[in-house]
């Protein structure tokens, strides 16, 4: 689930996104509770709610994604049922992980690109088809796992290159809009100490990983 409040853009309405529309929306509005579907599956896309940010504590200056506590998400439920809907939801920490390289193999269909298998935490691994110049094994990467909003306010969905599956993205420092980042294509390599496998990317740590252009060891 990505929450994102933009009070000045959108007014104030929490907008909860679940999953990518393919077939068409089917839209149903009861008090302030707005639920989107798919229109052919019935499964849950989006809900959208109206007047709720100065209950749930949300800054009128944010415009971006906010990351819920579970006092909010139970907020959110109790209006969410108030309204006569049968859902819930529950609050999710970021999807942007440290994750290692644990596998690469050439693409079948491509002369430069890469299926990677990447380790995430929690004995769960992720294949990940990518692009980078810089892409092998062993290295600390930021992975968008799917369901990631990135900086830019693209959102990371499953999908496929070229015909192989790939569940996530592994990020490059301009991808993550860091500072002092190089304006060219290539994974983000983190330093072995930057943080646990499976941990949250921190972008205040990494506020200083660049110097010159390359990644300070001494952030």
């Amino acid at each position: 689930m990505i929450a994102v409040y933009n009070q000045a853009a959108e007014g104030d309405i929490l907008m909860l996104t679940f999953a990518p529309s393919e077939n068409g929306e089917s839209v149903e509005t009861k008090q302030n509770v707005t639920v989107i579907k798919d229109k052919q599956t019935g499964d849950l896309l989006g809900i959208n709610l109206a007047g709720l940010g100065a209950q749930l504590g949300l800054d009128k200056e944010a415009a971006g994604q906010v990351f819920l506590s579970e006092e909010q998400a139970a907020l959110i439920n109790q209006a969410i049922e108030k309204a006569g809907f049968d859902l819930s939801v529950t609050a999710e920490p970021s999807k942007l992980i440290v994750g290692v390289v644990e596998e690469m193999t050439e693409h079948p269909d491509s002369d430069h690109l890469h299926v990677t298998k990447v380790d995430v935490g929690e004995d769960e691994r992720l294949q990940i088809v990518s692009g980078s110049p810089n892409m092998t094994t062993g290295i600390k990467v930021v992975v968008a796992k799917p369901g990631a909003m990135m900086p830019s306010g693209e959102i990371i969905w499953p999908g496929a290159l070229r015909g192989v599956p790939s569940a996530g993205m592994i990020s490059s420092g301009r991808e993550l809009k860091l500072p002092g980042a190089p304006d060219k294509p290539g994974a983000l390599v983190l330093p072995d100490d930057f943080g646990q496998v499976g941990e949250v990317f921190s972008f205040e740590k990494a506020q200083n990983l660049y110097k010159d252009g390359r990644i300070d060891t001494n952030y």
